[in-house]
């Protein structure tokens, strides 16, 4: 692949090889993927296939363990936010609406954006939830303004991110948040697993950031980041299984005896300190 493409953190095109398809930017050091992709392929990847065997089991099987891990977000989230100020939510990234759901009592409107197209449908016809199938950056919004604006675990994914940030800026005023959750390529577990890191998967993750990169970024768009820590999040046993057990190894038949035995039904908490969760205040 061509490698004089522009980092969309300092605009330098002098990127360098870091692992196999892995490209660094010399000047900042942003990490991304060395390679394009399509609209076209983005919409086959997050087709109903990503939530029902290519990534997940079963994705809505897993409702318990990323609502548990959403209800944490929300109660630090809950710690920047104004009642009185912090009122319309949009979530980028939606999915099948499980933050929704567990953040729209809090909040006058939330609002979600995804182009899964069958996760929208499950926000929308389930849930009873304000979800838009579509692409963010060419859905046209009205002029309306967000008082805080969510990518959990999504910017990673993101073909262009900067385009994201940018367009979230013109979505909100003066003292709106901006939260980010993602993984920190610079942690202990990604320079000690170096190109086995777990997270480092072309070509549902596309970019990695630093919490230097993260913030310059943030700040090219008139984010100030407020808060940056290291988060655990809760796991099903059947998810990790599945990721080992068949996306790895291929180990389908031991995999189904778990699944017999129900202890696929449980979860548990997990920090591994590589991801980031950050709160960014737009500034006047």
């Amino acid at each position: 692949m061509s490698t004089t493409r522009e980092c969309i953190v300092c605009g330098s095109v002098r990127p360098a090889p870091l692992y196999t398809g892995i490209l660094a930017c010399r000047a900042c050091g942003h990490v991304f993927a060395d390679l394009e992709i399509s609209d076209e392929e983005l919409l086959r990847l997050y087709g109903k296939s990503y939530f029902f065997g290519d990534e997940y089991s079963d994705y809505l099987a897993d409702k318990g363990a990323l609502q548990k891990n959403f209800r944490l977000r929300m109660r630090t989230l809950d710690t920047f936010m104004d009642s009185a100020r912090h009122r319309r939510l949009l979530e980028i990234g939606c999915a099948y609406g499980f933050f929704l759901e567990v953040a729209h009592a809090r909040f006058e409107e939330v609002m979600g954006i995804d182009i899964a197209a069958d996760g929208v449908r499950h926000a929308q016809d389930t849930l009873q939830l304000n979800a838009i199938q579509g692409d963010f950056l060419a859905h046209d919004f009205g002029g309306r303004k967000f008082d805080v604006v969510c990518l959990w675990d999504t910017i990673e994914h993101l073909r262009d991110p900067h385009l994201y940030i940018e367009k979230a800026a013109s979505c909100t005023d003066s003292g709106a948040l901006l939260t980010i959750t993602t993984g920190d390529i610079e942690s202990l577990a990604a320079r000690i697993k170096r190109d086995k890191w777990r997270l480092l998967h072309p070509p549902t993750h596309l970019h990695y950031f630093s919490p230097h990169t993260l913030s310059t970024l943030l700040d090219r768009y008139g984010f100030e980041v407020v808060y940056n820590r290291y988060c655990g999040f809760y796991r099903s046993i059947d998810n990790i299984a599945y990721n080992i057990l068949v996306l790895r190894k291929q180990q389908h038949r031991l995999y189904d005896f778990l699944r017999k035995s129900g202890l696929t039904k449980l979860d548990f908490y997990l920090n591994v300190y590589d991801i980031m969760y950050v709160v960014a205040r737009r500034r006047r």
